[in-house]
C-alpha cells in the first residue's frame, strides 16, 4: 500500500531538512551548531516565560541582598510567599547584594542569559578535562566548540537545569567554579580558588578540598616511598609538597578569606551562621520531600519519617568513605586509567550529592559531566553497553520521572509506596549505579597493569 500524501510530504519534508542541517555541520560545523544552540536556548526561554516560572530562589537572594544593605537580621528574614529563610553562608549575601541594584525584570533576565552561557562553560570544561585526560592519539571527535554547543543545545533541557533555570539558583555556577580548578593545568598557583570561592558560597563543595588534599597525600608517600626505594637518588629527600597539597591549601585558605570578609561585614550573622544555622538541616526543608535527591531523602522516604537519624549517618559515612577512596584512587591510576582525573572529579561530585543532606534535584546538573564521560568512554571503547549506559543515565535526567510520585504539601512522600520511593530516588540510583561503575573500571585498570595505588 502507498503512503498517503498528508503523510509522505512531511516526511520528505523532514527528511531534507535533516539532510540540510546534517550538511551544515559538516562544512561549517561552529557557526552551524551556534545557530541550532540559540534555537534551543530561545525555545528553551520561551518555554519558562510560557510556564510562568517564579525564580524563586533568585528571589530569595535578592531578599538576602537587601537584608544585608538594611543592615537585617539575616537568619530570621524570611522571603517570598513561602516564607523561605537564608540557608547558604553569610558570604553569600554578601555577593547577592547587587541583586538589589536593578529592578526584579532585568535580575531575571540577567540570571537566566548567565546560567545558559554557565551551562555552554560547564560543558566546555567538562569536554575539556575529557580531551586531556584522554592518550596521545586518541580520536577526538568533531570539532570541540561545535561538539560543546551541541551538547549545550540538548542539556538545556534535562531536569536539573531546566530546575535550576526555573528557580534561578547558582548550581551551575558552583559546579563551573570546580571544574574551571579542576581542569587548569598541573601547578598553577592559583588551582584551588573556585573550590574555595564555591565552599564559601555553599558548604558542599568543600568535599573537593578534602579530595585533593588526600590525593596530595598520596602522592607524598609515593615520593617518601620512591626516595626510599633502590632507585632514590643518594642524599636527595622526598618531595612532599606537591601540586594538589598546594591547590587544597589555596582553596582552604579562599575558604578562610569568605569567613573573615563576612565576619568582619557582617559579625552577627556569621556568628549565628557558624554556631547554630548551619547545623540546623531542617532550615532548607522537608528531608522526605520528593526534590531531594540524596540518600537522606531516600531513606526519609523509604523508612516514612521525617528523619532517617542514624540510618542516615551511617549510609552517608560508607558512601563518603567509599566514594572518596574512588575518587582518590582514580586521580592517582596515571596512565593505567584512561580519563582517570574525569573519573575522579565526577565520583567526587557524585559523593558529595549523595552525601550531602539535602541534594535539591537542581543540584545534580553534575549529570551533565556524567553524561558525558559515560559517552567519552562509550566512544573510546566502542561498545554498545556503554552507549545504552550513557543513553540511560541522560534519559533519567531528561525524564522529569521523579516528578511522577505525590508530592507538594501535605507531606504526601512519607505515605509512598515502594514503587513511588523507587521512582522518586532515580538520581540517587543513578549515582550508585556510577560509583559501583567507577569502583569496577579503576579495579580492572589497576589489575589490567599491575600498578598498586594503595598507601
Amino acid at each position: 500500500m502507498t503512503a498517503t500524501p498528508s503523510r509522505t510530504f512531511p516526511a520528505r519534508a523532514r527528511g531534507r531538512t535533516a539532510g540540510r542541517v546534517r550538511a551544515a555541520l559538516r562544512r561549517r560545523p561552529v557557526p552551524a551548531a551556534a545557530v541550532l544552540c540559540l534555537l534551543s536556548f530561545a525555545g528553551f526561554w520561551a518555554a519558562q516565560r510560557a510556564a510562568e516560572v517564579s525564580m524563586i530562589d533568585l528571589m530569595v537572594y535578592r531578599a538576602e541582598g537587601w537584608t544585608v544593605r538594611t543592615g537585617g537580621d539575616l537568619y530570621a528574614m524570611r522571603a517570598t510567599h513561602a516564607e523561605l529563610p537564608a540557608t547558604y553562608p553569610p558570604f553569600a549575601a554578601l555577593l547577592f547584594v547587587p541583586l538589589t541594584w536593578v529592578g526584579t525584570g532585568t535580575m531575571r533576565t540577567v540570571a537566566t542569559a548567565g546560567n545558559l552561557a554557565l551551562l555552554v562553560a560547564l560543558v566546555h570544561l567538562s569536554r575539556r578535562r575529557l580531551d586531556r585526560a584522554g592518550p596521545p592519539g586518541e580520536h577526538r571527535g568533531p570539532a570541540r566548540p561545535a561538539a560543546v554547543l551541541l551538547v549545550s543545545a540538548l542539556a538545556v533541557w534535562c531536569e536539573p537545569v531546566w530546575t535550576t533555570l526555573r528557580y534561578g539558583q547558582v548550581n551551575l555556577l558552583l559546579a563551573v567554579l570546580v571544574l574551571w580548578d579542576l581542569t587548569r593545568r598541573p601547578g598553577h598557583r592559583w588551582a584551588g580558588a573556585g573550590i574555595g570561592l564555591a565552599a564559601g558560597i555553599k558548604l558542599t563543595p568543600g568535599l573537593f578540598a578534602l579530595f585533593l588534599a588526600l590525593v596530595g597525600i598520596v602522592h607524598a608517600v609515593r615520593a617518601v616511598r620512591a626516595a626510599r626505594g633502590p632507585g632514590g637518588a643518594a642524599g636527595a629527600g622526598p618531595r612532599l609538597w606537591n601540586p594538589w597539597l598546594r591547590a587544597a591549601a589555596t582553596a582552604a585558605a579562599c575558604f578562610t578569606a569568605t569567613v573573615l570578609v563576612a565576619a568582619l561585614a557582617l559579625p552577627a550573622d556569621s556568628r549565628r551562621f557558624w554556631t547554630e544555622a548551619v547545623f540546623a538541616a531542617g532550615r532548607v526543608g522537608f528531608a522526605e520531600d520528593t526534590a531531594n535527591q540524596s540518600l537522606r531523602g531516600v531513606l526519609a522516604r523509604a523508612l516514612h519519617t521525617g528523619d532517617p537519624g542514624a540510618w542516615w549517618a551511617v549510609a552517608a559515612a560508607v558512601v563518603a568513605a567509599c566514594g572518596l577512596a574512588v575518587a582518590v584512587g582514580a586521580a592517582a591510576a596515571g596512565p593505567a586509567l584512561p580519563h582517570g582525573h574525569a573519573w575522579a572529579v565526577v565520583t567526587a561530585a557524585v559523593t558529595a550529592l549523595l552525601v550531602s543532606p539535602v541534594s535539591w534535584s537542581h543540584h545534580w546538573v553534575w549529570g551533565v559531566p556524567l553524561v558525558l564521560l559515560l559517552g567519552r568512554e562509550a566512544a573510546r571503547r566502542r561498545s554498545r553497553a556503554w552507549w545504552a549506559g550513557a543513553g540511560a543515565a541522560g534519559l533519567v535526567f531528561c525524564s522529569f520521572g521523579i516528578w511522577l510520585v505525590p508530592h507538594g504539601e501535605g507531606r504526601l512522600e512519607l505515605h509512598q509506596g515502594a514503587g513511588e520511593t523507587a521512582l522518586s530516588a532515580l538520581y540517587p540510583a543513578v549515582g550508585a549505579a556510577f560509583l559501583l561503575l567507577a569502583t569496577a573500571v579503576l579495579r580492572r585498570a589497576v589489575a589490567r597493569t599491575g600498578t598498586g595505588i594503595s598507601l
